[in-house]
């Protein structure tokens, strides 16, 4: 961290990052605890896993509307009143009696997580100095990354001995105490006076940002395709015990923590060779994920490296979308991008889904590396081309 960064500063910047580590953690409990649901309403596991569909469709759907909707009220208003939303429905998942009243409540949360994800960076970023931006934004990735190492073990650990309706309680109790924690340091935020429904097709057809859309749906979705199975493809491929399964995954989240680290230091000092050698690592990652697999400690070592460069790449972008469109439309910029992101998720897991079913599970690297590949190529031939000529 660079030095002199006040306490006015550091204080709603270690709020949003508790923040950041709750919604993702939330958006990550139900995948460790299908098999409770299901039980306890009598239902398929695969229908119980219509929760995370269900809040992934939302979030890709509903992201830029509710962006345009609420883009021009004061951001510390409606921070707070994301999270207070983010905490009801969290209780409404817990009585529900039947899982159309829990797919529902799933459904307001993903609403939630739709605005928060649009507004925590460009908020981030604003609450603090220039030149303390890139750490801010690494901050808020750190977020993520402690969701991805503690939140979805942590959550099953609660759900197997006091039931999964307890952890979508705790969740709601820490978001609440976060909601209170805000309410006193948060300051207040200008919203988007001035932007306009008239002005979307600028950011939709700006060179630059149509550029960063693309190739960010591009490698999502590569990532996706091997990430989705990476739980069964270290089983059945690298024949790695239930306990390195768990370390790979968890060294996986941890790694995350160095890539948004490895931004703040060396991002501003060196923009460009950054994005290219993280996007272009992605594609390696995913290229190299069969070939590494013939050995437990090379496969991890490889984990490590891709949880590193797919939360340096995404951190790095977030960072772009918001420098290359005016202050007043960053937060609709990033709810696009929250949409692609999440719709990158969707057809990724079903190509990996396609792979998995009629070739072989052990081909999901290859299939999402030659998508990693044309978008590194992309991104060299002509995305960084137009960020030097932008002089962004």
């Amino acid at each position: 961290m660079k030095n002199n960064m006040s306490v006015k500063e550091w204080l709603p910047l270690a709020g949003m990052t508790v923040a950041a580590f709750i919604f993702n953690t939330s958006e990550f409990m139900p995948i460790g605890l299908l098999s409770d649901i299901a039980a306890d309403f009598r239902i398929t596991e695969a229908h119980a896993g219509m929760l995370i569909s269900a809040y992934s469709w939302t979030v890709t759907l509903l992201s830029l509307p509710l962006m345009l909707l609420f883009s021009k009220m004061e951001l510390r208003k409606l921070l707070l009143g994301t999270i207070t939303l983010f905490c009801a429905c969290q209780i409404f998942s817990v009585v529900p009696a039947g899982f159309a009243v829990l797919m529902i409540s799933r459904i307001g949360v993903a609403c939630a997580h739709a605005v928060f994800w649009s507004i925590a960076s460009p908020i981030a970023v604003r609450v603090v100095s220039e030149e303390h931006r890139s750490f801010a934004l690494s901050m808020i990735v750190t977020g993520t990354s402690l969701a991805m190492i503690l939140g979805l073990p942590l959550g099953r650990i609660i759900g197997l001995h006091i039931g999964w309706r307890m952890t979508f309680l705790c969740v709601a109790a820490v978001a609440f105490i976060v909601l209170l924690y805000l309410a006193v340091v948060f300051p207040k935020v200008p919203g988007a006076k001035s932007f306009s429904l008239r002005q979307l097709p600028q950011l939709i057809k700006n060179p630059l940002s149509a550029g960063i859309y693309l190739l960010t749906f591009m490698i999502v979705t590569s990532y996706y395709t091997a990430y989705s199975y990476i739980e069964p493809f270290l089983k059945e491929v690298a024949d790695l015990k239930e306990s390195r399964i768990t370390f790979a995954l968890t060294v996986f989240g941890a790694a995350g923590i160095l890539g948004s680290f490895l931004f703040s230091r060396y991002y501003d000092k060196s923009r460009y060779s950054f994005i290219k050698f993280f996007t272009v690592g992605i594609a390696a990652s995913l290229i190299l994920l069969q070939p590494a697999s013939f050995n437990p400690y090379t496969v991890i070592l490889l984990c490590a490296f891709w949880g590193m460069a797919v939360t340096a790449y995404n951190v790095a972008f977030q960072s772009e979308i918001i420098k290359c469109v005016p202050q007043d439309a960053s937060a609709v910029a990033m709810s696009i991008y929250s949409a692609i992101f999440n719709l990158g998720i969707g057809l990724g897991t079903w190509i990996g889904g396609i792979t998995c079913t009629y070739a072989s599970i052990s081909y999901i690297g290859y299939v999402g590396g030659v998508l990693a590949a044309a978008a590194s190529v992309y991104c060299i031939m002509k995305l960084l081309k137009l960020l030097k000529t932008n002089g962004n």
